[in-house]
C-alpha cells in the first residue's frame, strides 16, 4: 500500500474475487441514542464501511471491534469510538450483488477533525484480509488548507481533489 484510499473510494481484495470495500459518508453526526460521557467536550462524527460482492459465490465477512482503527489530527492520535452505538457487521454472508455496511460513531477536538485515517481489517471466510486504509475529513472542501501544510501533506491533495471534484459538478 504506497499511498492510502480517499474516503469514498472502493477498494478491492483480489484474495476473493469480486469482493471490494470502502469508507464513505464522513461527516458530523450525533449518534441514535445519546451521546456516551466519555466524549465530553468532544465532536462526534459518523462514517459507513461497505463491504460490496460482485463476485459469483456468497462470502461469509465479519466486521467488529478491533478491525477499525480511527486516527485523528496531523499526529494520528486516536478517536474516541461509540462502541454503543456503532453498528458491526458480524458474520453476515454476503451474496453477489448484494451489499453489508457498518456504521461507525466516534469522537475527536473538532480542529483535528479535519484530517481522519480509518484502517479497516476484514475478515473474510474466517480469514484475515489485508488491511486498508482510507484518508479524509470533516470539512475539507470547505475552505484551503493553512499554509504551513506543504504540497506532499495527504490533507492538502485530499483538500484539492474535493474542490477540483465541486468545481467539475458546477461546470
Amino acid at each position: 500500500m504506497c499511498e492510502p484510499n480517499v474516503v469514498g473510494d472502493w477498494q478491492e481484495y483480489d484474495e476473493h474475487a469480486g469482493l471490494r470495500v470502502r469508507v464513505h459518508r464522513l461527516e458530523n453526526a450525533e449518534p441514535p441514542r445519546g451521546r456516551d460521557d466519555a466524549a465530553e467536550g468532544l465532536t462526534y462524527f459518523c462514517l459507513r464501511v461497505t463491504v460490496e460482492n460482485r463476485g459469483e459465490r456468497h462470502y461469509g465477512i465479519h466486521l467488529e471491534d478491533g478491525q477499525i482503527d480511527v486516527r485523528v489530527g496531523p499526529d494520528g492520535e486516536s478517536a474516541f469510538i461509540d462502541w454503543r452505538n456503532t453498528q458491526f457487521i458480524e458474520g453476515f454472508d454476503v451474496y453477489p450483488l448484494r451489499r453489508a455496511t457498518a456504521v461507525l460513531y466516534g469522537a475527536g477536538p473538532e480542529a483535528s477533525l479535519s484530517q481522519i485515517d480509518v484502517q479497516i481489517q476484514l475478515r473474510v471466510e474466517e480469514e484475515w484480509a489485508e488491511r486498508r486504509l482510507w484518508a479524509g475529513g470533516i470539512g475539507l472542501h470547505e475552505g484551503p488548507v493553512h499554509s504551513g501544510a506543504g504540497r506532499e501533506c495527504l490533507a492538502h491533495q485530499v483538500s484539492n481533489f474535493l474542490r477540483d471534484q465541486a468545481e467539475e459538478g458546477t461546470a
